[in-house]
């Protein structure tokens, strides 16, 4: 995996995961806290998270959980929202995380390129990214998992 041109040293693929968003949650300080906090409580361990930008004093939150987490996950969000009067929460399961993994990503917006065109190229559509130093991460349809893998795989051994 690991080539002179590119930082990239591994790939990961996790298929036992849920995505779970709240769409249109009050904007104001603390509601993050609040959401974690009810999860927390429950015992659900978080993977991803995205908070999607503001428009009109609202945002979406979105993140992922192991599979066998999604129901319990399901309802803290539920409960969660009602509390907090945000528009409703969707959760999805037919959804996968697809990862390059090594060091000094962030710094390299060429990785970030070409994970992105290997998805396109194979008619993946990216349903969240996440970033960290060492990681760039895409949430996408779990039917599609396997066949991405071996092709971004492929476009980082050129």
């Amino acid at each position: 995996m690991k080539t002179k041109k590119s930082p990239v040293q591994s790939l990961s693929l996790d298929d036992n995961i849920a995505k779970i968003s709240i769409l249109e949650l009050p904007d104001k300080p603390g509601i993050a806290f609040k959401l974690f906090s009810q999860l927390t409580e429950q015992d659900v361990q978080i993977d991803m998270i995205v908070q999607n930008i503001n428009r009109q004093n609202i945002n979406d939150i979105s993140f992922t959980v192991r599979e066998d987490l999604m129901e319990k996950a399901v309802q803290t969000a539920q409960k969660f929202a009602f509390e907090v009067n945000a528009q409703k929460v969707i959760y999805d399961k037919a959804v996968a995380k697809l990862s390059v993994v090594g060091s000094g990503l962030i710094a390299s917006t060429e990785v970030a390129a070409k994970f992105f065109e290997a998805l396109s190229e194979i008619g993946v559509n990216i349903q969240m990214i996440s970033t960290s130093e060492v990681m760039i991460s895409c949430i996408i349809d779990k039917e599609q998992s396997k066949e991405a893998f071996k092709h971004v795989h492929k476009k980082f051994e050129e």
